[in-house]
């Protein structure tokens, strides 16, 4: 009997995780259709009009004004020219990056799976559920990690943000339909923050130690991964029984995010000379920007 139930829950549990893959196939597969239709549409296809040539008659030239500009003093022009324009640019942040090979696969990894994988799944997903249910799901997500925020805001001696996240998850747990709503922002006034433990142990004047690559995360640091594992731990989500269950709504939530945001990384990538080093730049300005708040 003990050896039967055992059977029962892997046959169980491989039967979930067959139905989550199935889902995200599902979601590929109407992505992946969703593209191709807006590619071959009519309204994809650019029509090149040329404008006929109209004879006009020639118009006689203006004569250039003349612009008399006052005479410096020599003194003046010598000052002038010991006193070069001063462009101010913002100091890029260094960090070590020892295992770059490693880095740059992973880097290459995580583009390929959003374009392959996470991007059609989402556009599949948006496609069949609208845009305000979406926002519904964010919020849910959204409320649910709030320990992770307040314990952050704790750490850092932030009680005013501590206390506003009390106050949110409360508000929106109950006004907001289980955090469905953002009635916090709507009807107090209090929006919502990121906070976590990377920016915790940033405060207190922890540095970043070397730059990783994790694979399915993304850019991250020695010291954010500290922070990140320890959210893990704050996370609810991460507590859901079976495993299987737990991966598959952090999945969701990931697909959910993307599916708001779809365009965003594409316009990151086209702007940058080499997207591994303009990626990992972006990164750690958003980090110094969010320790320093």
């Amino acid at each position: 009997m003990k050896c039967n139930f055992h059977g029962n829950k892997t046959r169980r549990g491989i039967v979930k995780l067959t139905a989550y893959v199935l889902i995200m196939l599902s979601f590929i597969f109407i992505g992946y259709n969703r593209a191709s239709a807006e590619e071959s549409s009519p309204e994809s296809q650019t029509v090149i009009s040329v404008p006929q040539q109209e004879t006009t008659p020639p118009i006689e030239q203006a004569k250039p004004a003349v612009i008399v500009e006052p005479q410096q003093k020599p003194a003046e022009r010598q000052k002038a020219a010991a006193e070069p324009e001063i462009i101010e640019e913002e100091p890029t942040i260094q960090i070590a990056d020892p295992i770059r090979p490693w880095n740059n696969a992973m880097y290459h990894f995580n583009d390929k799976l959003y374009f392959w994988v996470l991007k059609p799944a989402s556009k599949g997903y948006s496609a069949v559920i609208p845009e305000d249910m979406r926002i519904a799901v964010s919020n849910f997500f959204e409320n649910v990690t709030t320990p992770v925020r307040f314990v952050s805001s704790i750490l850092q001696l932030k009680i005013e943000k501590a206390g506003n996240e009390l106050l949110r998850f409360v508000y929106n747990s109950t006004a907001g339909v289980c955090g469905l709503a953002d009635a916090a922002k709507a009807d107090l006034g209090i929006p919502r923050q990121k906070e976590d433990l990377g920016q915790a142990l940033g405060s207190y004047g922890i540095g970043h130690g070397f730059y990783i690559v994790w694979p399915f995360f993304g850019p991250s640091s020695l010291r954010d991964t500290v922070g990140l594992i320890g959210d893990a731990f704050l996370d609810p989500v991460s507590y859901v029984n079976p495993l299987e269950a737990s991966v598959g709504i952090t999945a969701y939530d990931e697909v959910n995010t993307v599916s708001l945001h779809i365009g965003d990384y594409e316009d990151l990538k086209k702007s940058a000379v080499e997207p591994y080093v303009s990626i990992r730049d972006a990164y750690l300005q958003y980090r110094k920007k969010k320790v320093e708040e």
